[in-house]
């Protein structure tokens, strides 16, 4: 499967969630997948809780979030020392 093909799966409408990034034919946002991975979450859990889901869809929102901040600049939020 290439890019477009698993891109294809994040839908924008501006009536669902305010237009956020959601997983087609849902209102499960991208932000909220991705959240609950960085929390811990494993594909598993998340495939379990939410019937319906598939692999592909977690998969879509890396690959959204990876385009994402590919074409931006990173700067950290703030300068610690180490």
């Amino acid at each position: 499967m290439d890019d477009a093909e698993i891109l294809a799966r994040i839908a924008f409408d501006p009536k669902i969630l305010t237009g956020k990034p959601v997983i087609r034919g849902t209102r499960l946002s991208v932000e909220y997948i991705l959240n609950l991975i960085a929390h811990g979450a494993t594909y598993e859990e998340i495939l379990d809780e939410y019937e319906g889901l598939s692999i592909d869809d977690i998969y879509a929102c890396l690959l959204f979030a990876t385009k994402s901040i590919s074409d931006s600049s990173f700067m950290p939020l703030s300068v610690g020392k180490e």
